[in-house]
Formats: structure tokens, C-alpha cells, sequence
């Protein structure tokens, strides 16, 4: 079972979908938003979680206290769970904005109206290092000036490829999983 961990809509219980995601543990979730906080990048902050799955990063910033969330989803099974929780939180939360939008990453980021204080990039662990780049050249016109960017990956993956307006500023492992934390160069 995945859940809200903490904020308002804390231990709220979120749906997942039946195949093709790889929800963030509760642990690295718990690990991230702590250190989010500490650095103060959470409240208020207008969010985008990429390859958002179930919308756990997105919704979870929203509970503890995010503007808004945009939850990128390509899949279609997917995309219905992200909405479902989106839905379910934003009722525990007495309103709130959170919004799934049904397309792929790319796409998305062509269009993108930014800017973004906040972005959880969480893609699947056999997206390719040059897509990865990609996604990341075009996330970077929408950042805002003092923006996190925050990217999961397998921890046999490589350091992502940053394009030259983001900078990678530390990583942290925990088991499988990779975080790199990265902003505006």
C-alpha cells in the first residue's frame, strides 16, 4: 500500500497502478521530503512530477503544503490513478490544485507554462540516458529562478547528463534507488 506520509492528508491511502510503475518506498519518500522542507522548497512551490505514475511525489508535496501540482502521465491506467488520488487528496485537503495531465513528458514540456519551483523527475528505470537529457533540456526554459529539480533513478545508472542551464548539486543512495538534486546553473 502506498500512502501520504506526512502534512495534511497524512496517512491517506493512495491507489497504485496494476503494472508499469515503480513506486518511490516510503522510506526515500520520507528521506526526500524531509530534506525538502528543511530547505524550504516545498510550501507554496508550484510542483511538477514527472512520469507522476500513481502521483505519490506530486500529491505528497501538496499535503505538505505545495500551491499546486502537475502530474505528467503518459499511460492511460496510470494517468486514471493519478487522477482518482489527485481527487482523493485534494478532497482531504479541503481543495487545493492538482492536475494530471495524460500525455508524455516531452510533449508536455513543449508546452510547458512554467515556471516550476519544484520538479520530481521519477522515469521509468529503462528510460535511456539521452532521453533522459532531453527531458531535462526541455524541462529547463520552465524552471523557476531558484527551482530544485530532483531526479530518481536506479543506482546503476549513471550521473544524468544535465544540459548546460541545470546543475547537478549532490546525490544520495538509498539501496537501489539514486537521488540527484540539481537547479538552475
Amino acid at each position: 500500500m502506498t500512502r501520504i506520509i506526512s502534512g495534511r492528508a497524512g496517512s491517506l491511502a493512495l491507489e497504485v497502478p496494476d503494472a508499469g510503475t515503480r513506486p518511490t518506498s516510503d522510506r526515500v519518500r520520507e528521506s526526500l521530503f524531509g530534506a525538502l522542507e528543511s530547505a524550504d522548497a516545498v510550501r507554496s512551490a508550484a510542483v511538477l512530477d514527472l512520469y507522476a505514475g500513481s502521483g505519490a511525489l506530486g500529491l505528497e508535496a501538496l499535503s505538505r503544503g505545495a500551491a499546486s501540482v502537475d502530474l505528467v502521465e503518459k499511460a492511460p491506467r496510470a494517468a486514471g490513478v493519478a487522477q482518482r488520488n489527485a481527487d482523493r487528496v485534494v478532497k482531504s485537503l479541503g481543495g487545493g490544485v492538482a492536475r494530471v495531465h495524460r500525455t508524455a513528458v516531452d510533449a508536455f514540456l513543449r508546452a510547458a507554462r512554467g515556471p516550476f519551483d519544484l520538479v520530481l523527475i521519477d522515469p521509468p528505470y529503462d528510460l535511456g540516458e539521452t532521453e533522459l537529457t532531453t527531458v531535462l533540456a526541455l524541462l529547463a526554459p520552465s524552471l523557476g529562478a531558484d527551482a530544485t529539480v530532483v531526479i530518481e533513478r536506479s543506482s546503476r545508472s549513471p550521473e544524468p547528463t544535465m544540459p548546460d542551464e541545470i546543475a547537478i548539486e549532490r546525490s544520495r543512495k538509498y539501496g537501489d534507488t539514486t537521488l540527484w538534486w540539481a537547479g538552475p546553473a
